[in-house]
């Protein structure tokens, strides 16, 4: 691949997608298109470019921007945002939301859908204490293909090894084979939506609860800006933002500050009604 197809590549990823791809990644990007080469019945690599320089085939750009961004998810992913959301953010909402008995809740680039689910089963296992509470919890991502492998709710042996306690797996799994089914009432607790980040989220609703973690790291500093601008747009002001261990949001926006003590946890400024301590 020559420098001028990679910029070609790299600037249609970037613009769909908001992924920045540097030019130690033309090998990643050499390796993740050779199927989508395939699958359109093209002969090579720079026929496949020379169709997106037509601008011809959305399905073909659709394809490279699904076939470039990053699917990595486990469940419980790093553990302490979910110690966070179970000794801390939830008690806070609950007293907080005691009028209305509803909390919103928004996993961002869901991927194939642990984390959203990891969440419902944190509900789940409070028991009593949101008895008689609505809680919603919107997952989206941009990739179709994971968003109908995290509705369906199946995973296989090594994926439930990530992370999910032995104890939630024989709770809220059924084994099919070397397959492992979400239970149905576990998986209802969540929407699945189709959404890219680059996009304005006021469509999906106002939340008390977002994460967005590990997906800016692969994005340049203006459109990171851009994207936690847009999401405090539709925060709650007494809202929490999660972000990945190597994020923040200091020297990007003032739109959130760091909660101390609570590494990748962020709340909007101090004019806010309740604030989270540690």
């Amino acid at each position: 691949m020559t420098p001028e197809d990679f910029q070609v590549m790299a600037t249609l990823v970037r613009d769909r997608s908001g992924l920045v791809l540097g030019e130690d990644k033309a090998y990643l990007l050499e390796s993740r298109l050779a199927p989508i080469t395939r699958k359109h019945g093209l002969n090579s690599l720079e026929d496949l470019i020379a169709a997106v320089k037509s601008a011809k085939e959305q399905g073909l750009i659709a394809d490279i921007v699904e076939a470039m961004t990053t699917n990595e998810s486990l469940f419980f992913r790093d553990t302490k945002p979910f110690d966070q959301l179970k000794d801390l953010v939830f008690p806070q909402l609950l007293k907080a939301r005691a009028a209305t008995r509803q909390i919103r809740i928004w996993s961002a680039a869901c991927s194939s859908g642990q984390e959203p689910y990891s969440i419902a089963m944190l509900i789940k296992e409070a028991g009593a204490a949101f008895s008689g509470w609505n809680v919603e919890i919107v997952a989206t991502d941009l990739s179709a293909e994971m968003l109908t492998k995290a509705q369906s709710g199946i995973y296989s042996q090594f994926e439930v090894q990530r992370g999910l306690p032995i104890t939630l797996l024989v709770k809220y799994f059924k084994q099919d084979g070397d397959k492992w089914e979400i239970d149905a009432g576990l998986r209802s607790m969540v929407s699945f939506r189709p959404f890219n980040l680059l996009d304005d989220p006021k469509s999906l609703g106002r939340f008390d609860i977002v994460l967005c973690r590990n997906v800016l790291i692969y994005f340049d500093q203006d459109m990171k800006r851009q994207v936690l601008n847009r999401i405090s747009n539709i925060m709650a002001e007494d809202g929490s933002l999660y972000l990945g261990g190597a994020e923040t949001v200091l020297g990007i926006t003032e739109k959130f500050q760091p909660v101390p003590g609570q590494r990748g946890l962020y709340q909007m400024p101090s004019s806010a009604p309740a604030r989270l301590s540690a």
